[in-house]
């Protein structure tokens, strides 16, 4: 059987049904979030001591970075809000083009976070 893939980067891919993180468990799990379980997505603006210096896990309780050795080099990231208490962290290498993917296959009714983009 063939899924379409909406978009892929190394970490992270979207398909028909939702979204694969891989290296989101230790030691490299991969998560697999249904797009019917996100309530929405918030793009942030990352710096050294909000995200951009972490390469895989938490310094918040609230949120959980993805596995990413480039995040360095990255200044943009999306978190979901599953309706949970943590959150996933992700920096995907084209962010405007995984939060359309989102957007267009999130449940009715789902909105978008707020952006702090400044």
């Amino acid at each position: 059987m063939t899924t379409t893939t909406f978009y892929q980067d190394r970490w992270i891919t979207c398909t028909e049904d939702g979204v694969r993180i891989r290296g989101y468990y230790f030691p490299w799990g991969t998560k697999t979030i249904p797009y019917t379980a996100i309530r929405s997505v918030r793009r942030v603006e990352m710096g050294m001591l909000t995200g951009q210096g972490r390469i895989w896990g938490t310094g918040h309780p609230r949120y959980w970075a993805s596995l990413d050795p480039g995040r360095m080099s990255k200044s943009t990231a999306l978190i979901l809000d599953l309706g949970r208490f943590v959150r996933p962290f992700l920096t995907p290498d084209d962010p405007d083009a995984m939060a359309a993917v989102l957007r267009a296959r999130m449940p009715p009714g789902a909105g978008e976070g707020d952006d702090d983009r400044r």
